[in-house]
């Protein structure tokens, strides 16, 4: 289950993080537009690389792996009640058996209702953890697009053919938009530096024990 939440939540957010654009705005007060100035930022490696997400998907996985432990204790509970009913310690067709009976099929009812509902709940959290951080992210884009004369910002992946080390890797740099750009255009590096440092700062609560912080 956290395969499949840890997986296609990701892949749906990360293909709908489209063009981040900001208006620029005048310099002086005769309202002169400013020189047209790109701006690129590699949306995958702040995701990956800023603290606050991967503290947030820590957390999720706590719960989802408390989940799981709650979900096996009704696993053995189900074989347990199975195991009596095949080894005969009630004869069939007697109340105590039919009774057994009735457990199992109620076990095994909650036992669905209770996995459906999780990964729903799951799901749904991580979708939040993925909205919450892109909004973050995209606002402080707006903010230092604003403050360097950026006219228009755009995801795009800074990895360089070089450095794929795989088929897949390969074709995925070979077919990015940006083939060209200045080293000085790509904000990625001080965005993310901006955001892990204002959650350094925030982030003065404890973990509750056992939780781990990045």
């Amino acid at each position: 289950m956290k395969k499949i939440i840890l997986s296609a939540v990701a892949v749906a957010v990360l293909v709908s993080l489209g063009v981040f654009a900001s208006t620029a705005r005048s310099q002086n007060a005769n309202s002169e537009q400013l020189p047209h100035k790109v701006g690129l930022i590699d949306m995958a490696h702040v995701f990956k690389e800023y603290k606050k997400f991967k503290a947030l998907r820590e957390d999720l996985k706590f719960e989802i792996e408390a989940s799981d432990r709650k979900a096996k204790a009704m696993a053995v509970q189900a074989q347990n009640i199975q195991k009596q009913l095949r080894e005969g310690v009630f004869k069939e067709g007697t109340p105590e058996f039919k009774k057994l009976e009735t457990q199992l099929i109620q076990l095994k009812t909650q036992f669905e209702a209770f996995r459906a509902q999780a990964q729903r709940e799951f799901l749904r959290k991580e979708s939040q953890i993925y909205k919450t951080v892109y909004l973050e992210v995209a606002d402080t884009v707006d903010q230092y697009a604003v403050a360097y004369h950026y006219t228009l910002i755009l995801r795009f992946n800074r990895q360089s053919l070089a450095d794929a080390e795989n088929a897949k890797g390969i074709l995925q740099s070979m077919n990015r938009q940006v083939i060209y750009f200045q080293s000085e255009h790509d904000i990625t590096d001080p965005i993310l530096t901006y955001l892990n440092k204002v959650y350094k700062q925030a982030a003065k609560i404890p973990a509750r024990p056992g939780a781990r912080r990045n």
